[in-house]
């Protein structure tokens, strides 16, 4: 149904309600709350620390004051009184905040405070008047906002959604009885309007078996998971050769390195066609295994080609293929090259005059063209989609085909969203690796952890600084990389900086990441585009801001981007939440260097929030935003899924659901 039929939804509601990526009322019923605030617990100004996010109290006492910028935007600022302490109240590029507030009102905020030369403000805190607040009893959802969108606004057009879509199951009433689920339309009020903390978990448990459910079967129907025959058939050397190369790596193969190379000779010299995934821990050394997989392919004689995220993850691989293997002829074709370049490296490619080709999305373009390609890498799989993986095959005759994940996936999770695929695991580390020490930095303790950054970079040791976004949110609850950049340049004296974001062109970050494995500079600042791969050994801090935004498995592979080498390495959490649970998810962090063991935790704590992340294209993917449930939801959707697929009960509405979502499921990408 359209959002302008909702009551109380003008068109700017609408337009503000399409900015957070909702166009209907069943897009809007799943735009879940953010957080929950129980309305008898409010804290003291006087007794918050600094970036705290609070629920407190405060009257107006002056006529707000706005103040616009010459570079566009503006400031809101209003001075407030709660019990003897004043603190300002500020909103950035909100200026219709100014006339929702009146002098001598008392209002309820929730915001983050920020202590600055012994003042304390709000940033960005969403409000109601008290008086009507306090009319809110129990708890209430908070979501999130953009534009003139107000909580009550939200709250009341969602209720009103909910009654309106009455969201029905698909999974057939039998299997429903049998497992005791709940009905659906309840599950989505209770949600949105919940009774207590224990009923709020079982519906959104409820809502995510149903989610899951859908997901687990359309993917049933996308993937079809044949074996291929193998049209082409390696006249590479004997396997004894796979002990000879192993000897051009400067370190000495672990025995689960051993094991997946001799599994994957097994698959390329088989009958059928390999499709294997490869996942391990950080450092664990999947990129030298599949090393190996592209020597067995060139040296028969055939063409391998290795797919990779970003550019400076394709420059790394390159480079480390050049290193080894000098004896073979390796391209690289990437998006930021000249049409040139690019034209160049496509002719010796169709010829077969480059026997590696390394590439980033560029190396799926229609016009790339292989001679003989038998063996298809696709590095970092959880970055790219079905459709890409896809299409880089259809690029060979029924090539091999390898990809890799760092992030640790447990084994149950990988059958449900891997089943086509033959799954190695190296489950050892090499014996040299030094453990990160890491810790969680209060408020307090921040200024003495600059100082030991600089210390750190005045040996020659250097270090990243991580931020969750580009742009601060709307609320004030996440700093931006180029705030952060701005305050450490000020904070931090003698120590060169770099900034590095996903907006910059590729030649930029490429200079940048350049720089900064050169030891031009000191500290990079930088969002999650160095998560994966990225190899710098004097790198020995990690500092990761807002790190409750983070999944555990995500945090554990920004971790893995310092202890590269022989030095002592730091992992620094900063987090200003209060939450128990955020706290206990990353003391489990602090306490453990298996990333298997946490992402399991992981998943128990929080549901697959770090397998499915807000990162994730697609609508579908994003259809449990916010919401919080547990595994267990997980493994009950694919064993509900198994025994309908079983019972053949209602398969023709799941196919529809499979249809209609296919063109979200081709292209997504998994944690």
């Amino acid at each position: 149904m359209e959002l302008n039929k909702i009551r109380g939804i003008n068109e700017k509601r609408e337009q503000d309600l399409n900015k957070l990526g909702i166009y209907d009322t069943a897009g809007l019923i799943r735009h879940f709350p953010r957080a929950y605030l129980d309305m008898r617990s409010q804290t003291r100004l006087d007794e918050a620390y600094h970036n705290d996010m609070v629920l407190t109290a405060g009257r107006v006492m002056r006529e707000p004051a706005v103040r616009y910028f010459r570079r566009g935007g503006g400031q809101v600022r209003v001075l407030c009184e709660q019990e003897g302490v004043c603190f300002n109240a500020v909103w950035y590029n909100q200026p219709y905040v100014a006339s929702k507030l009146k002098v001598g009102e008392e209002y309820l905020f929730y915001g983050r405070v920020r202590r600055e030369n012994g003042a304390i403000s709000l940033t960005n805190p969403s409000f109601e008047l008290c008086e009507k607040a306090f009319r809110l009893k129990g708890i209430v959802p908070q979501y999130r906002l953009k534009g003139n969108l107000t909580q009550k606004v939200l709250r009341d057009a969602v209720r009103l959604a909910v009654d309106i879509e009455k969201p029905s199951s698909i999974i057939p009433d039998i299997i429903r009885k049998k497992y005791g689920l709940a009905d659906l339309y309840r599950a989505y009020k209770e949600v949105h309007n919940p009774s207590d903390f224990t009923a709020l978990k079982g519906a959104a448990d409820r809502i995510a078996v149903e989610e899951y459910f859908a997901l687990i079967s359309a993917f049933k129907f996308i993937k079809g998971g044949k074996e291929q025959v193998r049209l082409n058939r390696y006249s590479c050397a004997p396997r004894e050769l796979l002990e000879f190369i192993t000897f051009r790596f400067p370190f000495e193969f672990t025995d689960g390195q051993k094991k997946a190379v001799n599994e994957i000779y097994a698959d390329m010299t088989g009958a059928s066609v390999m499709n294997r995934l490869l996942q391990g821990d950080v450092g664990s050394g999947k990129t030298a295994v599949s090393m190996c997989a592209i020597f067995i392919a060139v040296s028969g004689g055939y063409q391998a080609a290795m797919l990779a995220p970003t550019e400076v993850l394709a420059r790394q691989n390159y480079a480390a293929l050049k290193k080894t293997f000098p004896d073979y002829n390796i391209g690289i074709i990437t998006g930021s090259m000249t049409a040139k370049e690019k034209r160049e490296i496509k002719g010796e490619v169709k010829f077969g005059i480059i026997n590696i080709l390394v590439g980033t999305h560029a190396l799926l373009q229609d016009d790339v063209e292989f001679k003989n390609l038998s063996l298809c890498v696709c590095d970092e799989q959880q970055r790219f989609g079905v459709a890409q993986r896809s299409s880089l095959m259809n690029k060979g005759v029924t090539p091999d085909v390898l990809v890799m994940s760092a992030t640790p996936i447990p084994r149950t999770l990988s059958l449900i969203f891997y089943g086509d695929l033959d799954i190695t695991t190296i489950s050892d580390k090499p014996k040299s690796r030094i453990p990160v020490q890491t810790n969680i930095v209060p408020a307090e303790k921040y200024t003495d952890m600059l100082g030991f950054i600089e210390r750190e970079a005045a040996q020659g040791r250097q270090a990243y600084f991580v931020c969750p976004k580009i742009e601060g949110d709307d609320e004030g609850t996440v700093i931006s990389v180029t705030e952060l950049f701005e305050d450490l340049s000020e904070r931090m004296h003698g120590v060169k900086l770099a900034l590095l974001h996903g907006k910059m062109k590729d030649k930029e970050k490429e200079e940048v990441m350049r720089a900064f494995k050169n030891k031009e500079t000191d500290v990079l600042v930088s969002t999650t585009v160095i998560e994966v791969g990225v190899d710098v050994p004097d790198a020995t801090v990690m500092v990761i801001y807002n790190a409750e935004r983070f999944g555990l498995s995500q945090l554990h592979q920004l971790r893995g981007r310092v202890g590269r080498s022989d030095k002592k390495s730091y992992c620094f959490l900063m987090t200003a939440s209060k939450n128990p649970q955020s706290v206990e998810r990353l003391r489990i962090l602090q306490e453990n260097s298996d990333g298997f063991k946490i992402s399991e935790y992981d998943y128990k704590l929080r549901g697959s929030g770090d397998f499915m992340g807000d990162r994730q294209s697609g609508k579908f993917m994003n259809d449990l935003g916010d919401l919080s449930y547990g595994t267990d939801a997980i493994f009950l959707a694919k064993k509900i899924s198994d025994e309908t697929f079983m019972s053949g009960e209602n398969l023709d509405l799941i196919r529809d659901v499979a249809i209609r979502k296919y063109s979200e499921l081709k292209d997504i990408t998994l944690n």
